[in-house]
C-alpha cells in the first residue's frame, strides 16, 4: 500500500533542571565576598572570564592574595574590609562564600535588591545561578551541571570530555573567531560560507594539534570556491543510523545530522538518533516498511532531488548501513543522474548489532571462515529464487538473513533440503540493540516457530556454528550490555 512522505514533529525540549547560559564578563565588575579557598577559586574563575573582580575579605587567604598578584585575565582587587550592600551596585555578578545561612540570606537579598545575579557557595537555596564543572578550550567552553545532585559525577563526566577534546581545539576555535569577519567579506554566498565552516570543522577534527594559520584559511577558501555553486545547489547524504542504539552512531553521522537542512527518515530509525540532529532541521518520515504502507521509491528519489536543487543539504537517514539492503544504489543513481552532489556515511549494520547483542563473533578461525549476507524476500515479498543454497549449506559459513519474518519457514526448509544440517545453530534477534531487544537461539530446524514473537519490530536471522558461542551469555553476560535483552537457548 502506498503512502506519502509526512512531516515529522520535532521533539519538544525536555524539562531542564538549569538553563545553561554563558555570561559575557569581559571588562565588567564582579563582586566576591569571602577570603577562603572556595572564594579564591571563584575569583580566579571570574578573572579568567575577563571580569574586574572586587573581593571583600578582612582575612583573605594566601591563595586569594596570590591570585590578586597574578590574575589570569581581569584585575582582582582585595579589599581588607567586610562587604556592604552598596558595594554590590553596578556589579554584573556576585558570589559569596558565606559562613552561615543568616549571612547568606542577607548577601543574596542585597544582591537581588541591586539587580545582580547571585551565587552563594554550597548554599543552593540562595543562588540565582550555579557554577558547573568546566572543560576549557577557550573560546570553546563546555559547562557541566548535575543541579547539585552529584558533583562528583559531574567531575567524572568532565574528565571524560577532557580526554575526548584535544587542547588544540582552542587554537582552532580562536582561528574561527578571527576568520569569521574576513569570510563575510569574501563574497561567498550564505550556503558557500556554511560549506567553508564544514570543511574547517573536518580539518580541525582530522588534525586538532595543528596550528591553524593564514595558509589554512586560504586553502579552505580555495576548496570552497572550487566547488563552484555546489553549496547553493544543495546535496544529498545517505547516512546509516545503525541498528537501533543511538550510541552506535558514528561521529561522521553525527556531523551530517548536525549540518542538515532536511532529514528524510526511515521507519526503522530509532527516535533517539534524532536527538543528535540539528534542531532547526526539517524532518520528514519517508518510511518503507515491509508488508505495510510505504512511500514509493520513485517518490523518495524525486523528493531528495527537488530539495537538493532548492539549495538544501538533505540527509537520507536509514536504519543500519544504507549500503546493505538499503536501496542506496537506486537513490545514489537518481541523484547523480540529476547532477546532485552525493555522499555516503556508512553505519553499523544489523548483523553486527545482533552479533554484539548475542556476544558472538560472526567468524571463527576454524569453523566459520566466511560471512554472507542474504535477503529474506524478493521484490514480490517471497523468498528469492536465486539464493545459492550450496553456499547456505556450507558448514564453514555464517549466514545472516535480513528481513526474514515472512519467509523464515520457507528459508529453513529449503536450506535443510539443500544440505544444511538441521542441527545447525540459528539465532533470531528482534529489535537488535533497541529498547525491546529479544534474542532466541534454536536450531535451523526449529527457529521458524519463534517468528510469531516478533510483532512489528525488525528481525534478523544468524545461522551457523558461530551462533553456538552465544551459550557463553548464560554463564558470563557481556558487561554493561543488553540489560533489557532476553536470551533463550537451544532446548
Amino acid at each position: 500500500m502506498p503512502r506519502s512522505p509526512v512531516e515529522a514533529q520535532t521533539p519538544r525540549m525536555q524539562p531542564l533542571a538549569r538553563l545553561p547560559v554563558f555570561f559575557s564578563l569581559a571588562g565588567k565588575r564582579a563582586v566576591v565576598v569571602g577570603g577562603s579557598a572556595a572564594a579564591a577559586w571563584k575569583a580566579e574563575l571570574l578573572s579568567a572570564a575577563g571580569a574586574l573582580v572586587d573581593v571583600y575579605a578582612p582575612d583573605a587567604c594566601e591563595e586569594m592574595l596570590s591570585i590578586a598578584a597574578a590574575p589570569p585575565q581581569g584585575k582582582v582587587r582585595v579589599h581588607d574590609a567586610p562587604w556592604r550592600p552598596q558595594d554590590l551596585k553596578g556589579a554584573a555578578i556576585a558570589v559569596g562564600a558565606c559562613e552561615n545561612n543568616d549571612e547568606a540570606e542577607r548577601f543574596a537579598f542585597a544582591a537581588r535588591d541591586c539587580g545582580v545575579p547571585v551565587n552563594v557557595v554550597d548554599k543552593p537555596a540562595f543562588c540565582d545561578f550555579a557554577f558547573g564543572a568546566i572543560v576549557n578550550r577557550s573560546p570553546l567552553v563546555i559547562g557541566i551541571s548535575t543541579d547539585g545532585a552529584a558533583p562528583i559525577f559531574g567531575q567524572a563526566i568532565r574528565a571524560k570530555i577532557e580526554a575526548m577534546i584535544p587542547l588544540g581545539f582552542a587554537r582552532w576555535a580562536q582561528a574561527a573567531r578571527s576568520w569569521r569577519s574576513t569570510l563575510k567579506l569574501s563574497g561567498l554566498s550564505f550556503n558557500a560560507r556554511r560549506r567553508f565552516w564544514q570543511l574547517f570543522t573536518a580539518r580541525a577534527l582530522n588534525d586538532p594539534h595543528a596550528e591553524p594559520g593564514r595558509t589554512d584559511y586560504d586553502a579552505l577558501l580555495r576548496k570552497t570556491e572550487a566547488e563552484g555553486d555546489a553549496p547553493d545547489r544543495g546535496s544529498v547524504t545517505l547516512v546509516g543510523a545503525g541498528p537501533g542504539d543511538p550510541e552506535l552512531l558514528t561521529l561522521r553521522a553525527v556531523r551530517a545530522l548536525q549540518s542538515a537542512d532536511i532529514i528524510l527518515i526511515d521507519d526503522l530509525v530509532s527516535p533517539g538518533v534524532l536527538d543528535f540532529a540539528r534542531r532547526e532541521a526539517r524532518k520528514m518520515m519517508v518510511g518503507k516498511t515491509g508488508f505495510a504502507p510505504s512511500c514509493k521509491q520513485d517518490e523518495i528519489n524525486a523528493l531528495m532531488i527537488k530539495l537538493a536543487r532548492s539549495g538544501k543539504r538533505v540527509v537520507r537517514l536509514k536504519g543500519g548501513d544504507p549500503l546493505i539492503f538499503g536501496r542506496a544504489s537506486e537513490e545514489m543513481e537518481a541523484c547523480r543522474d540529476a547532477g546532485i552532489c552525493t555522499d555516503i556515511v556508512p553505519g553499523i549494520t544489523a548483523a553486527q548489532g545482533a552479533a554484539c547483542s548475542l556476544g558472538i563473533s560472526l567468524t571463527r578461525r576454524r569453523s566459520a571462515r566466511r560471512v554472507q549476507f542474504v535477503t529474506g524476500h524478493a521484490e514480490n515479498g517471497r523468498l528469492p529464487e536465486d539464493i545459492a543454497w550450496a553456499s547456505i549449506a556450507d558448514p564453514a559459513v555464517t549466514t545472516v538473513v535480513y528481513m526474514p519474518k515472512k519467509t523464515l519457514n520457507d528459508f529453513a526448509q529449503n536450506a535443510i533440503s539443500r544440505g544444511l544440517n538441521p542441527a545447525t545453530p540459528a539465532a533470531l534477534v528482534i529489535d537488535a540493540t533497541g529498547p525491546s531487544e529479544k534474542a532466541v537461539v534454536r536450531t535451523i530446524a526449529t527457529i521458524a516457530g519463534e517468528i510469531d514473537g516478533c510483532g512489528t519490530a525488525p528481525a534478523i536471522l544468524i545461522v551457523g556454528a558461530a551462533v553456538q558461542d552465544s551459550a557463553l551469555l548464560r554463564a558470563s553476560p557481556t558487561p554493561g550490555a543488553g540489560a533489557h535483552r532476553q536470551v533463550t537457548m537451544p532446548q
